[in-house]
């Protein structure tokens, strides 16, 4: 599966984007997403996951309650509606994708899409 994340850009704090994640491929439904970040100097961190079906979801605790995923396997797509955001939100932002139940972890992915990037204005 090939994927492309899009929708990055900037807006003030507080404010709110939505990212997507587009995927090519008509087996997508049997991939569970994650979505991960990386600001300068930092590692890659995980954000949220979503299983094949969207019906499990996973976050980090620094954007639970901010953010929300979800996707629509109709439209090969997923999700990443980001609420509330704040400076330390800023990165780059990648969707992965991994045959199987969730992960957190880079390791846990082998597709992954080209980075949107996210910036946060104070």
């Amino acid at each position: 599966v090939q994927l492309q994340a899009s929708g990055g850009g900037t807006v003030q704090a507080g404010g709110s984007l939505r990212l997507g994640c587009a995927a090519s491929g008509r087996t997508f439904s049997s991939y569970s997403v994650g979505w991960f970040r990386q600001a300068p100097g930092k590692e890659r961190e995980f954000v949220s996951t979503i299983s094949q079906s969207g019906g499990t979801t996973r976050y980090t605790d620094s954007v639970k309650g901010r953010f929300t995923v979800s996707r629509d396997n109709a439209k090969n797509m997923v999700y990443l509606q980001m609420n509330s955001l704040k400076p330390d939100d800023a990165a780059v932002y990648y969707c992965a994708a991994r045959k199987g139940f969730l992960g957190s972890q880079v390791r846990d992915y082998d597709n992954w899409g080209q980075g949107t990037q996210v910036t946060v204005s104070s």
